[in-house]
C-alpha cells in the first residue's frame, strides 16, 4: 500500500502528477493532430455486406454520412461460445461504446462486422442489450483491412461516392475506445472544433454548440453529399460535409 499523508501533501503529489497528466493530454492531442493529416488511399473494391434488409455495400454503411468506423467483431462458427456469445474482448468493447447519436451528429457513423448470419446476430444484439449497426461479412473485406485474424477497428471517409481507408487501429490501440470523444480522435475530421489542429477547410464551428442530451439530436442526412444539418446555427450545416478533402498528406 502508498504511504499515508496530510491533504496537503496529498494535494502536492496530485499537483505533481497533473503536470504529467496534462503533458499525456497534450501529446494525445498532438497525435490526434497529425492523425488527421494521415494520407488515405481509394477503397476499389465492391465489398458486400448482409444487414437486416438484405445484401448492401460498403458505402451504405456509411448511412449518408462522411465518416465511417468499422469494428471487427469475433462472432462466428469456431469463436469460443458460438452461437450463444460472441468474444468475451470483443463483447466487452460493444459493451462500452457511448450512444451513438453522438458520433452521428458529427458526420460519423459507427458500425460492427462479423461473419455471424444476421439470424444469429440479432439475437445476440437482443440478448445483450447493443444497438449499434450491425453486418455480416460476405467476402474478404477482413482479410483485406487487416481484421481476418484479429479484432481492429477501421476508419473510412468518404468524397460522393469515393471511399477512402483514413486509419487502422487494433490490439491494445483498441482497448481506451468507447467514448465519443475517442472515437472523434479517430474520426478524419477529428472534434471538429475551434481549438483543434487540423487541416485548412476542415469543419471546425465553436466548441460547445453540437453538446446535446442524446435525445435532443435532430439529424438530418443529405446522402448526395453526406452533409449534415442538426437545427444547430447556419454555421454548423455550412461547415459539415460540405469542404473538399485535402491532397494526400500534409497540406
Amino acid at each position: 500500500m502508498t504511504p499515508i499523508v496530510s491533504s496537503q501533501a496529498w494535494d502536492t503529489a496530485r499537483r505533481e502528477l497533473l503536470v504529467k497528466e496534462k503533458e499525456l493530454t497534450r501529446a494525445r492531442d498532438a497525435l490526434a493532430a497529425d492523425r488527421r493529416r494521415m494520407p488515405r488511399f481509394a477503397v476499389d473494391k465492391d465489398y458486400v455486406f448482409e444487414g437486416p434488409s438484405g445484401k448492401i455495400g460498403l458505402l451504405d454503411l456509411f448511412e449518408g454520412r462522411r465518416q465511417l468506423i468499422v469494428y471487427r467483431f469475433f462472432y462466428e462458427p469456431g469463436v469460443m461460445g458460438w452461437p450463444d456469445s460472441g468474444c468475451t474482448g470483443c463483447s466487452m468493447m460493444a459493451d462500452q461504446v457511448a450512444h451513438l447519436s453522438h458520433l452521428n451528429a458529427r458526420d460519423v457513423t459507427y458500425a460492427r462486422v462479423s461473419r455471424a448470419p444476421q439470424a444469429n446476430i440479432e439475437r445476440l444484439k437482443a440478448r445483450m442489450g447493443w444497438e449499434s449497426p450491425w453486418y455480416t461479412m460476405t467476402d474478404g473485406f477482413d482479410a483485406d483491412f487487416g481484421v481476418d485474424q484479429w479484432h481492429g477497428t477501421n476508419v473510412f471517409v468518404r468524397d460522393g461516392n469515393d471511399i477512402f481507408r483514413s486509419y487502422f487501429v487494433d490490439a491494445r490501440g483498441d482497448e481506451a475506445l468507447g467514448s465519443t470523444w475517442s472515437y472523434m480522435d479517430l474520426a478524419p475530421f477529428g472534434r471538429q472544433e475551434t481549438w483543434e489542429d487540423s487541416p485548412a477547410g476542415y469543419p471546425q464551428p465553436e466548441p460547445y454548440q453540437w453538446w446535446k442530451r442524446h435525445d435532443e439530436h435532430q439529424s438530418s442526412i443529405e446522402p448526395s453529399n453526406g452533409g449534415l444539418g442538426d437545427n444547430d446555427p447556419a454555421t454548423e450545416s455550412q461547415h459539415l460535409g460540405r469542404r473538399p478533402l485535402p491532397a494526400h498528406g500534409r497540406p
